[in-house]
């Protein structure tokens, strides 16, 4: 009777202290979002002291750049698509703003979002008129680099591992697999390639040339925009594109970057070309109670990557990213 009546006493407590955590944390974020800070809903945090006549923006992009939607309450803070591009574009939009820094450290990511933030950054430079400085870390790889290519000044360090410039998309194969398990799928589709792609089947060379069309075409606009970005021949651009990777001194040789340095090298870069020395500012999202729960939820129930995967097995992507998997 006692050990029932400890293990209601401990449901309960769980359930009281889940209850009191959604609270606090819906209502820390619903402060957070009506904070009016530097870039609006996001603390504004001085990372070098300076000339208070202007701002250097510091923006960041750290992970796979996928776009997975509003952040919610439970997310562990990590790179947000919607997040940064509207960091950027209200840096972007702020008169007290002379430049902007973004640091990038990803394997890359979906097609799309790749070309939401390079068009961001062209734009700022293009229609605002503030230049973007690129400062990679330990890797900038395929999205990464094709966000970077419009840049104006690109920096890595020594070891910065950064190309892979190319597109993938792939599907996996598990016909045999049901076979041995005696499982059968059946499909009811209005057209022949509704379920192209399907890791239920073998693929029909039909499909192998539609799919192959699509990487290509993608891969000819990464290329575009490297040959127009770093003002080179397409050509020499192919040669480089291949998918293979470079280290921070290679990509120097070969074209691809214009400087070696750190991130405060390229703070100091920036301004001195700008003229002054102006403070430099980033970004610090509040860390919720609500992201504290997220880690702690997924330490005791499990990492949901693997739910991701199985939810995204059969959702096959084109994808600007160097080891994908």
């Amino acid at each position: 009777m006692k050990a029932r009546r400890w293990v209601a006493l401990g449901i309960g407590l769980f359930v009281l202290l889940f209850s009191l955590i959604t609270t606090v944390s819906f209502a820390f974020n619903t402060y957070s979002s009506t904070t009016e800070a530097f870039f609006g809903g996001s603390e504004e945090k001085i990372v070098r002291q300076g000339d208070t006549s202007g701002t250097i923006a510091l923006l960041e992009v750290n992970g796979p750049i996928i776009n997975s939607g509003e952040p919610g309450i439970f997310d562990n803070n990590g790179y947000n698509h919607t997040t940064f591009l509207n960091d950027l574009h209200k840096a972007m939009n702020r008169a007290d703003v002379e430049g902007i820094i973004i640091h990038v450290d990803t394997p890359g990511g979906g097609v799309l979002e790749s070309a939401e933030i390079h068009r961001a950054v062209v734009e700022a430079q293009t229609i605002k008129d503030k230049p973007v400085y690129i400062s990679m870390g330990g890797m900038a790889a395929s999205g990464g680099y094709y966000l970077a290519a419009p840049a104006e000044k690109i920096y890595a360090n020594p070891q910065t591992l950064t190309g892979s410039i190319g597109v993938i998309m792939s599907s996996m194969n598990i016909t045999d697999l049901l076979d041995n398990l005696g499982i059968e799928e059946h499909v009811y589709k209005s057209g022949p390639y509704k379920d192209m792609m399907s890791p239920t089947r073998e693929p029909l060379e039909e499909e192998d040339e539609i799919i192959q069309s699509i990487v290509d075409e993608y891969y000819d606009e990464f290329v575009s925009i490297i040959a127009e970005g770093r003002d080179m021949d397409e050509a020499r651009v192919r040669e480089l594109g291949d998918g293979r990777i470079f280290t921070g001194n290679q990509a120097l040789e070969e074209g691809l970057i214009d400087s070696l340095g750190s991130l405060d090298d390229v703070i100091d870069d920036m301004q001195t070309d700008l003229g002054r020395n102006y403070q430099v500012v980033t970004t610090s999202q509040f860390e919720s109670f609500g992201s504290l729960f997220g880690l702690a939820a997924n330490q005791l129930f499990g990492d949901k990557e693997p739910e991701q995967k199985l939810h995204e097995f059969n959702q096959p992507r084109a994808l600007y990213m160097y080891d994908y998997e």
